[in-house]
């Protein structure tokens, strides 16, 4: 399989140090090496959705219980979750992480892809959520860090964008 499972070990670790300790996910090529990272590891909850939208009420519930989470989405995920991240974690200050595989940059071979990863940034920036890229791993560690931290000062939404270049090995 491409999907690098070296950089989704980085990713992954990184978002433990970071004190992640629930994530949800729905199956998604570029997620699968997180997802079973996820649920091997005793330390770790995974929550399987059956829609990407119960990811925000997942993390709302770990906030309020003291737990810091992650969702694991793809870009098609997160704009069908536009609706809980707007009326829900936007609007009662939840500290949100979003990990979204951002599928449709230039190499992107999955025509059903191209468009939902053509809008992803201008959503982001019209809901006013900050985000930033991932697509090398020298800075993985330092970005994921600092988003979490992001997060929780602000209590807010945050988003990675995980990009073609780190997550798919040609």
């Amino acid at each position: 399989m491409p999907v690098s499972s070296s950089s989704s070990s980085l990713i992954y670790g990184c978002l433990k140090d970071a004190g992640v300790r629930i994530m949800s996910a729905l199956p998604e090529t570029w997620l699968v090496h997180l997802i079973r990272r996820a649920e091997d590891d005793p330390e770790m909850t995974l929550v399987r959705l059956a829609k990407e939208e119960e990811g925000v009420g997942i993390s709302a519930g770990a906030h309020l219980a003291g737990v810091k989470s992650a969702m694991l989405m793809q870009n098609h995920g997160f704009l069908a979750s536009v609706n809980g991240i707007v009326s829900c974690a936007q609007l009662y200050r939840i500290p949100l992480l979003m990990m979204i595989s951002h599928r449709g940059e230039f190499g992107e071979r999955d025509p059903w892809q191209t468009e939902g990863g053509g809008v992803t940034e201008h959503v982001l920036d019209a809901l006013r959520i900050p985000y930033d890229r991932l697509d090398s791993s020298d800075h993985v560690a330092r970005r994921i860090a600092k988003a979490q931290t992001l997060a929780d000062s602000a209590s807010r939404p945050v988003a990675l964008l995980m990009c073609r270049d780190l997550m798919w090995e040609d």
